[in-house]
């Protein structure tokens, strides 16, 4: 059974945390959404969303979307029901707010032995216009960035070029290093940079969901003059990477470990081909967070490797070059202990955790590890 990401929403009252949340879901296409939040009230949704209760504290929004409205004690057994896959759930986008201290809920799901789910990444909301005043009624908003995998610095629009540097600066020192930034107004941001967004195919009557929400969006640029708002993809560049060729697991490790801040995704496929490993290895990495599952090749599917890397400010042909040098002509000569890198973002249950010689990592990096003890 493919496992369901679950991604956090962490941010403060007022940074936008529910604006974004509101954007992924009014332009996802056919992905099918679980929602978990702590207030129906903050979520959009109207008479033509919802389509019905689902299970106790758990509503339709339409379309595939389910929202959940719980506390922190429940959020296991939410998570749970999300996953069953009757709901043919894709993605799980949690709003941290009220549920729980951000760093909590990711030891949470980082331990959760439910296979239906994994970690997805933890997205720190930030209001750009109000940084400072945050910082001094909440002084655990530092403690939260260090711990979040992708920031959204929010309410762009409101500050001046000068300001948004000086705020990318302190927020560089006190993310982990190479955190990205991304900026945004109104929450915008490209869902792709958090899931795949699927072709729509579902239809509610007449139009589909998708053309209903898209009609609203329409309604809302001829009201605010804002013609572009939902180009954010317009400030994102795409770099696709295909090879026939098994890549060598060091050296793709390595490639991850210094990838650049503005590279806020990757995702796809690997493929090793090391003795005892020839798996397909799905990859899914928001900002710094990064996650392997390996998974059987389809009847007849070629062994190949195919990687998108999203990013803002990248050079295209220098990640294409570095990928390119990960080749590994001979995979089966290489050894199993090659692949421990790898394997040390696999999420498994505990008592079938991989026991790797640490020797065998002179430079293991924790803070990239979604291990519980780091939160």
């Amino acid at each position: 059974m493919n496992s369901i990401p679950v991604v956090v929403l962490a941010g403060f009252l007022g940074s936008g945390k529910t604006t974004v949340l509101n954007h992924l879901l009014g332009n996802r296409g056919g992905t099918r959404i679980g929602v978990v939040v702590n207030d129906f009230g903050s979520i959009e949704v109207d008479a033509m969303a919802v389509a019905g209760q689902v299970g106790d504290s758990m509503v339709s929004l339409g379309g595939g979307c389910l929202c959940c409205a719980v506390d922190g004690s429940e959020l296991d057994a939410y998570l749970e029901k999300l996953a069953d896959p009757v709901h043919r759930i894709d993605v799980i986008v949690i709003e941290a707010s009220g549920l729980a201290e951000p760093q909590e809920m990711v030891r949470m799901l980082v331990a959760n032995e439910n296979p239906g789910v994994r970690y997805g990444g933890m997205v720190q909301i930030v209001d750009a216009a109000e940084f400072d005043a945050t910082r001094a009624r909440h002084p655990e908003t530092d403690r939260h960035l260090a711990v979040a995998d992708l920031v959204v610095l929010n309410k762009t629009d409101r500050i001046d070029a000068a300001e948004r540097t000086r705020i990318e600066g302190a927020l560089a020192a006190l993310c982990a290093p190479g955190i990205p930034v991304v900026g945004a107004d109104h929450g915008r941001i490209d869902p792709e940079l958090l899931f795949d967004r699927r072709p729509w195919t579902e239809t509610r009557g007449q139009l589909s969901f998708e053309d209903l929400l898209a009609q609203a969006h329409d309604h809302d640029r001829d009201h605010d003059g804002d013609e572009h708002a939902d180009h954010v993809h317009a400030a994102y560049e795409s770099t696709e990477f295909v090879s026939e060729q098994a890549l060598g697991p060091r050296r793709f490790i390595e490639f991850l470990d210094r990838r650049p801040a503005g590279l806020y995704r990757i995702k796809g496929s690997v493929y090793f081909g090391v003795p005892g490993h020839e798996e397909r290895y799905e990859v899914h990495a928001v900002g710094r967070f990064l996650r392997f599952a390996p998974h059987p090749w389809g009847r007849g599917e070629p062994r190949l490797t195919q990687l998108v890397l999203i990013g803002s400010g990248t050079d295209g042909p220098a990640l294409l070059r570095e990928l390119e040098d990960c080749r590994e002509p001979e995979p089966w000569h290489a050894a199993p202990e090659s692949m421990w890198g790898v394997l040390r973002y696999v999420h498994r249950p505990a008592e079938q955790a991989p026991d790797p010689d640490p020797e065998s990592d002179p430079d293991p990096d924790p803070d990239d590890h979604p291990d519980p003890e780091d939160y």
